[in-house]
């Protein structure tokens, strides 16, 4: 019996980070024949009472120490499949809300064809998951199946930001720009969280030893060599795992999670890549330093601190060459987090993740349907404190030890500042320095750019760092999400960024995030 094939690896930056080029090059990726067993995956209809009764069900913050919980690759049998249901556990009730999120929104805006793509995704991906939510994985042929089923439900939502984008761009006179804010900022730190669980699993897979030991018993047989992609692969191309007999270098990786990450190499990753766009655009690139403790390293997903840099870089980089001074540099330092961060960021919430700081309520939708396109100025959420009841919603809150290592970095330009009538609007999703005219240029040659794909994918927050700009943008403006998704992305695990302008003089951006403690 030949070996059940592979699941499909993911082409985002955060798979790239873990999977090796050598294994990459030998066709593995969506456009692979092995991505097409995504698309035979077995489906049940879902039906309004299945949405209904998932969403009924309440959600629970998610902790980095959840995710490095099955311990450091190579996992054993027990481990990956403890992976695997952990996994199932969570993630149809996260899409059911996703769903009901949607349907909360008034008719005429999830009518807009964009917003209707996005719905059905979540029900196409909750369609292949519960097939699976009445039964336990067992064995490593189910849960090489489910890792498909992961694998699909990832690219499924690659561009689900672009997507919404375009979608509340096209029904603005239907609904407001706070109620956008309020009802992006919820929906897409969920989506953080749903993708992070489905890549976590997909990349402990990647590093699974029961796979190699699997698939070296069905070769001796002679049965698994022409459909299991890795047969005749080097020790390296199993991240984190290796060969009996053979010890490739010790991988800090476990899944997503680098528990050595270094963020003085990110910010010179990011800063080698904005400066690139900027030169491109102004002909000049500001230069860079790096003070503080460039070698302090803590444990974090690199991909979600490549996005928050890359975006906080670009706002630098923009306001200092258009201000004429790209002579003065960009400092940036980088300092251990201090071991009372709250007192920092002067929070009103205890210590710890809550269910608004992942997007978990669904209050949003139910205020924008309720208040239909009309936003009373009384009523409506502060973008900057998007829940509009925190106490009811915080009624779940995973402490965060005060221990817990983490890094404050600040980011300081000479731009000038920002102006006293646009500071009150950093955090709006819908609040961009580009007039209406480039807003839809931009989108519009981002889908050209995308092979005719309906959508910019250059403003994924996991597709914007697989080139200068994403798909080759050429300005260092966007559509205004840069700087809000990527404080979701930072709260997301309990830290945080805070914005301090001296108008006229320049801008300090100070980014705070929370490590996991010590991994074994």
């Amino acid at each position: 019996m030949s070996p059940p094939p592979r699941p499909a690896i993911i082409q985002s930056q955060l798979i790239r980070s873990i999977c090796p080029l050598k294994l990459r090059c030998r066709g593995w990726g969506p456009r692979s024949p092995v991505y097409s067993q995504t698309r035979g995956l077995h489906k049940i209809n879902v039906t309004d009472d299945d949405v209904i009764q998932l969403a009924s069900k309440p959600l629970h913050p998610l902790t980095l120490a959840d995710l490095v919980k099955h311990g450091r690759p190579p996992l054993s049998k027990a481990a990956l499949l403890n992976s695997a249901n952990f996994t199932l556990s969570i993630l149809p009730a996260r899409l059911a809300h996703r769903i009901q999120s949607l349907r909360n929104l008034p008719f005429i805006v999830v009518s807009n064809p964009h917003i209707t793509k996005i719905h059905n995704n979540y029900l196409h991906s909750l369609s292949t998951l519960l097939p699976w939510a009445s039964k336990e994985i067992v064995t490593l042929e189910d849960e090489i199946q489910f890792t498909h089923v992961m694998a699909d439900l990832v690219e499924t939502h690659s561009n689900t930001i672009s997507i919404l984008a375009r979608g509340f761009l096209e029904a603005r006179k239907y609904i407001s720009p706070r109620e956008v804010t309020r009802f992006l900022d919820e929906h897409l730190r969920a989506r953080i969280g749903t993708r992070l669980i489905a890549e976590q699993h997909i990349a402990l897979h990647l590093s699974s030893k029961p796979h190699l030991e699997l698939t070296s018993e069905e070769e001796e047989h002679g049965t698994g060599k022409q459909n299991s992609p890795r047969s005749s692969q080097s020790p390296d191309a199993y991240p984190g795992g290796s060969r009996e007999g053979q010890h490739p270098e010790r991988s800090s990786y476990i899944g997503v999670i680098d528990t050595e990450l270094r963020p003085a190499d990110v910010i010179r990753h990011c800063e080698g890549i904005v400066s690139e766009i900027c030169e491109l655009n102004y002909g000049v690139r500001p230069s860079l330093v790096i003070n503080g403790e460039p070698d302090y390293c803590f444990a974090h997903i690199p991909v979600h601190l490549e996005y928050i840099i890359t975006e906080l870089l670009k706002n630098a980089f923009r306001a200092t060459v258009e201000r004429g001074m790209e002579r003065e540099p960009i400092e940036v330092t980088i300092a251990p987090l201090p071991s009372d961060p709250d007192s920092f960021f002067h929070r009103n919430s205890p210590s710890g993740i809550t269910n608004v700081d992942q997007g978990n309520t669904d209050e949003a939708s139910k205020l924008v349907s309720a208040q239909g396109s009309r936003v009373d100025g009384d009523a409506a959420a502060d973008p900057a404190n998007p829940s509009p009841n925190p106490a009811a919603a915080d009624d779940y809150i995973r402490p965060l030890d005060k221990s817990t290592p983490g890094v404050t970095i600040r980011i300081r330009d000479r731009g000038g500042g920002i102006s006293p009538e646009n500071y009150p609007h950093i955090w709006e999703y819908s609040f961009t320095t580009f007039n209406e005219d480039q807003v839809s240029s931009t989108i519009g040659a981002g889908a050209a750019a995308a092979g005719g794909a309906d959508v910019s994918r250059g403003m994924d927050a996991l597709s914007t760092l697989s080139g200068p700009g994403g798909n080759g943008a050429s300005s260092l403006a966007g559509l205004g999400y840069g700087l809000p998704l990527g404080r979701a992305y930072a709260e997301y695990f309990g830290g945080g960024i805070a914005v301090q302008s001296l108008w006229g003089w320049g801008t300090d951006v100070y980014l705070s995030l929370r490590g996991v403690g010590k991994v074994e």
